[in-house]
């Protein structure tokens, strides 16, 4: 996925066609203003021109300072659509002409103490609207257990971005692709290998009910008719690329309406996809990463007489584990906002802040080989992932204040930032000794999958790593189909690697009867695509030696909770030695002084694992890249001393440093 090119064109006669007009929510027409580093107009590879499908782009400037949250009290008509069959079909807030300028923000990507700042530099930078998804796996841990503490607190973030004066649109799926784990479905519905996902099956559908009896009453208080912010929902996410079963976006459509949700309703699609992932009374958006001339082809056949809302403009990319740091090119994103503005197209920038995938949150692709994503969700997007300015954010703001009839408000200052000293861990514990400080392992006559595992009240585990461990008293070839990856020991010596290409190893002959070891981590399950079914993890079947199946195993759960580390404090913990193979927990202490900032740790001379902060878990640090550094928010350090663990599960490294700047 490389940068947003140039704008090559739009279907013949679905292109708005606007009047040059006055009324309450433009301003009073004005010349264009010179925009900063605008790009030139491109040559179009056809000698059509821009004019041909938008006769009269707008010279209009915009002024909703009167159609913010605070300033709205009296409120009857929310976020509609209009065609008067003369000219084009538009959006209207309290019937007055309108265009979304949207920029994606997740909460449950960001530190809530940050969440402030992020959304003020949105509304400094020209956005109307801030857009979020709503994680169901988050909010929903165990099955019947509900989370909306915290940074999962999504009532708060809501009336924030309203304080601010922000609009919001809401995303909450139940599926919302977003790049976590399961597309943001929890891992207890992989349970019955009959629920059958993103269906109108009964288990699947059961499961839903219960969610949103207890999402969406927190949400009904917030939409734009009660006083809040909300002004649309999003039915579900991308489902015409899934189309599975054609009840259920229906389904999800009236279970919204049932419960109360009276704003406007749309759903998402590539372009591609737009014509089968339609639901009727429902506004179909389209998301797109560069406009040429059948963008909106499929979507003119949906509907011809509604606005266009762009709902994922995607100004960067994702990068996966072994892969490349992805960029583009602030110029062309630029140009193609310009375009938009200019022939009112309306959009939502994806993303606007990306932020961080804290602890296990990532998800994966599996294009004939699994990838995790990384911990970083920078996404080159227009603030960066600690929440500093970009190059992108600049532009669009100079471009948003030449359309803007009134001042933008003042830039935020930046969040500071520091290098601390570096840290050496001084004491280690083998995995082997902290084993006792785990949660009582699971007995088993088989293997159990990580998600059958009769733990967490009946929902298994999500996240982390299961350690399976059986004595045996010969060799021979191994064979097992652990995901996504899984060290083989003998005892505390590793022999070998499994994964989903290689489910067998040798096994060398034994004098004696040893452990066989088989620790299987979780990297991250898939996001999107019909593989989301099938996404178990652990040792997902039987466990054999020269095909005769082993029986009788010790299930040790791995999910490192910050319970599990104030266990673990107890431990008899070691010197730290010259060097150590195996998976180890290394501890050691971050001298952050008295006022603590936010930093980049660099992991450059270890190998594999994760960093835990003070018990709260940063995330996976891999030296396959292209991510060297992880980001440390100041929010979650202690003034002074911060205990520092990492758990390295190949070899161990030596310092861990501290920087002010990534590397991504």
């Amino acid at each position: 996925m490389v940068g947003i090119f140039f704008l090559p064109f739009i279907l013949s006669g679905f292109g708005p066609r606007f009047k040059q007009e006055e009324n309450l929510v433009f301003g009073k027409a004005h010349p264009p203003q010179p925009r900063v580093s605008a790009v030139p107009p491109r040559p179009l590879p056809s000698p059509l021109s821009l004019s041909t499908f938008f006769p009269s782009p707008t010279s209009s400037r915009f002024n909703w300072s009167h159609l913010t949250p605070l300033e709205l009290k009296n409120r009857s008509v929310g976020l509609g659509t209009e065609s008067t069959g003369q000219g084009n079909p538009h959006f209207t807030l309290e019937g007055q002409k309108f265009l979304i300028f949207g920029g994606s923000i997740h909460y449950f990507r960001v530190p809530r103490e940050y969440w402030r700042d992020r959304l003020l530099k949105l509304k400094a930078c020209g956005f109307n609207t801030v857009t979020t998804y709503v994680p169901w796996n988050l909010h929903e841990p165990e099955r019947g257990r509900f989370d909306f503490s915290g940074n999962l607190d999504l009532e708060a973030f809501v009336l924030m971005a309203s304080e601010i004066g922000l609009w919001v649109i809401l995303r909450p799926g139940p599926y919302i692709c977003s790049e976590i784990d399961l597309g943001g479905l929890p891992s207890w519905l992989l349970q019955d290998p009959r629920l059958l996902l993103r269906t109108t099956n009964k288990g699947f559908i059961e499961a839903v009910e219960k969610y949103f009896d207890h999402l969406i009453p927190r949400v009904i208080p917030l939409q734009y008719r009660q006083g809040g912010p909300v002004i649309a929902v999003q039915v579900e996410n991308e489902y015409g690329s899934f189309n599975k079963d054609k009840k259920y976006m229906p389904y999800l459509h009236k279970a919204l309406l049932r419960r109360g949700i009276v704003e406007l309703l749309l759903t998402s699609d590539s372009e591609k996809n737009v014509l089968s992932g339609h639901t009727k009374g429902v506004l179909a958006t389209i998301n797109l990463q560069k406009l040429h001339r059948n963008t909106f082809s499929q979507l003119h056949k949906v509907q011809r007489d509604k606005p266009i809302l762009i709902m994922e403009y995607w100004v960067g990319w994702f990068d996966r584990w072994g892969d490349k740091h992805h960029v583009t090119d602030a110029k062309e994103i630029e140009h193609t906002v310009s375009e938009f503005i200019k022939y009112e197209i309306s959009f939502n920038v994806y993303m606007f802040h990306g932020g961080t995938n804290f602890g296990f949150l990532n998800g994966a692709t599996n294009y004939g080989k699994h990838a995790g994503v990384v911990t970083s969700y920078d996404y080159d997007a227009v603030l960066t992932e600690a929440g500093d300015y970009t190059e992108k954010y600049f532009k669009l703001q100079k471009l948003f204040g030449s359309f803007s009839a009134i001042p933008l408000p003042q830039v935020p200052k930046l969040t500071p930032k520091a290098a601390y000293p570096p840290v050496r861990p001084s004491l280690f514990l083998p995995l082997w000794d902290a084993l006792a400080y785990l949660n009582e392992p699971v007995r088993s006559h088989q293997p159990v999958n990580m998600e059958n595992l009769p733990i967490n009240n009946g929902s298994g585990q999500s996240y982390g790593l299961v350690l399976y461990e059986k004595s045996i008293c010969s060799g021979g070839r191994l064979c097992a189909h652990a995901r996504d990856m899984a060290q083989v020991f003998l005892d505390e010596t590793m022999i070998g690697i499994l994964n989903e290409n290689n489910q067998n190893l040798h096994i060398p002959e034994l004098r004696v009867c040893r452990y066989l070891r088989i620790l299987v981590e979780n990297q991250g399950r898939v996001n999107f695509s019909w593989q989301i079914q099938n996404e178990r993890k652990g040792i997902t079947g039987s466990v054999s030696i020269n095909n005769s199946s082993l029986e009788g195993f010790t299930i040790y759960s791995l999910e490192m909770k910050m319970s599990f580390f104030e266990r673990l404090r107890s431990a008899t913990w070691r010197p730290v030695p010259d060097s150590h193979p195996g998976p180890a927990f290394y501890r050691g202490t971050l001298r952050a002084g008295p006022s603590p900032k936010d930093t980049f740790l660099s992991l450059l001379n270890w190998n594999y694992g994760f960093v835990f902060i003070n018990g709260r878990n940063l995330g996976r640090y891999w030296n396959i890249g292209p991510q060297k550094t992880l980001y440390l928010p100041g929010a979650w350090l202690h003034p002074e001393d911060n205990e520092v663990i990492l758990f390295e599960k190949m070899v161990s490294g030596s310092d861990i440093e501290s920087t002010d700047k990534p590397m991504l």
